[in-house]
C-alpha cells in the first residue's frame, strides 16, 4: 500500500470492536478512528499508545446528526475513508414478542442502534469510500441470529436479519464498494456475559445452557480471533464476497483468519 489505509469502527470501546481496533493498530498499520458511547480504559490505553494513528471519538451512533459529523471528522483528519466496520449492535430488549412489559418503543431503540445507525454510517461514508484508491469497504457485523430462530431474541434476530438484507441491497447498489456482513460466532464478550447473567428468565432452557456451557467449557471465540477476519476483510475483502453473509471460520474466511 502507498499509503496507511483509514477505518472507522464504531462499537469500539469493548469486545470484538475493542479487539478489531487493537489489530488494525499493531498488525495492519491502519489509521483508525473510533467511535463509542463512552471510553473504556482499554481504548483510552490505545489512544495514547498510538496518538498520531488512533482518533477516539464519543459518539452515541443513535444521534444521526453528531454519526454524520464524526465520519466527516474522520475524512478531514486523516483525508480518506478506505474502510467501515458496523459493530455498534445491543442485545436488550431479550423477552417474548407478545409480552406487553416491552413497549414498543423499546423495539424502536434497539432498531436505532443495530439498524438505522448503521445507515447514517453509510450514508456518511459512503462518498468517501467510493473515491477510496485502495477500494472502500465496509464490514457488517452480524450474527447468527440473522438466519435464527432463538425464542426471546425478536429484536436481535430481527434487527441481525436487517442487516444482512442491508448488506445485500448496498452491494448491488454500490458495486465499486466491497460489502461483506459477518458472522463472528460465539464471541467471549460482555454481551455473553449479559445472556448468562439475565438471559435465563427469557431464553429456552436449552438455548441458556448452550450459552452458559459455552462458557463453562471454554468454547467462546477469542474477540482476536473473529477479530482478526474482521479487520483484515475490512482492508482486504475481494468483490466476489460482496453482499455474502459469511461466517469468521468458514472457507471463505480462510484467508483472511491469523496464519
Amino acid at each position: 500500500m502507498s499509503r496507511k489505509p483509514v477505518v472507522v469502527v464504531t462499537g469500539a470501546s469493548k469486545g470484538i470492536g475493542l479487539a478489531v481496533t487493537r489489530i488494525l493498530l499493531e498488525e495492519f498499520g491502519a489509521h483508525v478512528v473510533t467511535l463509542s458511547r463512552s471510553k473504556s480504559p482499554e481504548l483510552l490505553k490505545l489512544t495514547k499508545a498510538h496518538p498520531a494513528a488512533l482518533l477516539a471519538i464519543e459518539c452515541d451512533v443513535t444521534d444521526a446528526t453528531a454519526l454524520s459529523r464524526v465520519i466527516g471528522l474522520a475524512e478531514k483528519t486523516y483525508h480518506n475513508i478506505d474502510g467501515l466496520i458496523l459493530n455498534a449492535g445491543v442485545l436488550e430488549p431479550m423477552g417474548k414478542i407478545g409480552d406487553p412489559s416491552i413497549s414498543l418503543d423499546s423495539w424502536k431503540q434497539h432498531f436505532d442502534v443495530n439498524f438505522f445507525s448503521l445507515v447514517t454510517a453509510l450514508r456518511a461514508a459512503l462518498p468517501a469510500l467510493r473515491r477510496s484508491d485502495l477500494g472502500g469497504r465496509v464490514v457488517f457485523v452480524s450474527s447468527g441470529a440473522a438466519v435464527g430462530n432463538t425464542a426471546g431474541w425478536g429484536p436481535y434476530n430481527a434487527s441481525k436479519a436487517a442487516v444482512n438484507s442491508l448488506c445485500r441491497t448496498f452491494a448491488q447498489e454500490e458495486p465499486d464498494v466491497v460489502s461483506v456482513a459477518l458472522r463472528p460466532g460465539m464471541v467471549d464478550t460482555p454481551m455473553q456475559a449479559q445472556i448468562r447473567e439475565s438471559g435465563a428468565p427469557h431464553l429456552t432452557e436449552q438455548d441458556f445452557t448452550k450459552f452458559s456451557s459455552a462458557y463453562a467449557e471454554g468454547k467462546l471465540v477469542k474477540p482476536e480471533d473473529s477479530g482478526y477476519v474482521i479487520a483484515a476483510l475490512a482492508l482486504r475483502a475481494p468483490k466476489s464476497l460482496s453482499g455474502q453473509f459469511v461466517s469468521w471460520n468458514s472457507e471463505d474466511c480462510k484467508d483472511f483468519r491469523r496464519a
